[in-house]
């Protein structure tokens, strides 16, 4: 008996130095011994998610032009990029994170993936020049393989943020441009804003005066979004250099796909 309680005394002590605080029971001849489980992981910091995307903000800086113009060459030739897809991968939002945070996440996440799904193919001349390019499913986050569409449709566009259409980018020249800095929470508001009005008010995207506008085909794609509070004129005026009227005649201009390099 003297050994058995020994014994006992020595498990509880390695136990307890372990780290383990959450109690099981473990029964011995007619002994019960409570052996702890280890501690859950702190949950996820404010700060600790504002930070995650500090790699990708420096792959940003170093090769995103102001202007969007992305060397996919020395993207590849970077290391820091697969750490960072890894990473996101491996750091999922829960429903502990608010709307700008998980916003801010899987805008870095979609235009992360579209710059890997280019270095997959690269040297290419366009995005179109791959076969299905949206619906590749070639990133495992958690237990499901994520696709762009996917990302695009079931997940940021849920989230009725309009303007998410002008911060995700799928490397072509008519598209929004690729900007040069990470997108974060706390600066989320401010940096959809500022897309939004880059985008809209760049005569090679958007030719805009009081009585005619001839626009982004993103603007006939994606309607829809646009009316969440009014009709496409209102949602323009937000953010329109030019003072819209609503009898304004509308086109459309063509979509060059050719590689945002």
């Amino acid at each position: 008996m003297n050994y058995l309680s020994t014994l006992l005394i020595t498990l509880i002590f390695t136990s307890s130095c372990l780290g383990f605080q959450t109690p099981i029971k473990h029964q011995d001849n007619n002994v019960e011994v409570h052996l702890p489980l280890p501690p859950k992981p702190p949950k996820q910091s404010e700060n600790y998610k504002e930070s995650m995307h500090n790699r990708w903000h420096s792959i940003l800086q170093k090769h995103v032009t102001i202007n969007g113009n992305v060397n996919y060459e020395a993207i590849k030739n970077d290391s820091e990029f697969d750490v960072y897809i890894d990473y996101l991968s491996e750091t999922l939002p829960d429903d502990t994170w608010s709307k700008n945070e998980k916003l801010a996440y899987w805008i870095n996440a979609y235009n992360a993936l579209t710059i890997d799904l280019i270095l997959r193919n690269y040297p290419v001349k366009s995005i179109k020049d791959i076969k299905d390019p949206w619906d590749q499913r070639l990133w495992q986050f958690g237990g499901t393989w994520q696709n762009l569409n996917n990302i695009e449709h079931k997940i940021l566009r849920e989230m009725n943020e309009p303007r998410i259409h002008f911060a995700i980018v799928c490397a072509s020249i008519s598209c929004p441009k690729l900007q040069n800095e990470a997108f974060t929470a706390s600066n989320l508001e401010t940096q959809l804003t500022k897309a939004t009005k880059e985008f809209l008010n760049d005569a090679s995207k958007n030719e805009i005066s009081e009585d005619h506008i001839k626009l982004s085909k993103i603007f006939k794609w994606f309607k829809k979004d646009f009316e969440h509070d009014g009709d496409l004129i209102d949602f323009l005026n937000q953010y329109s250099d030019v003072k819209i009227s609503r009898a304004a005649k509308k086109s459309f201009k063509d979509y060059n796909w050719d590689l945002n390099d």
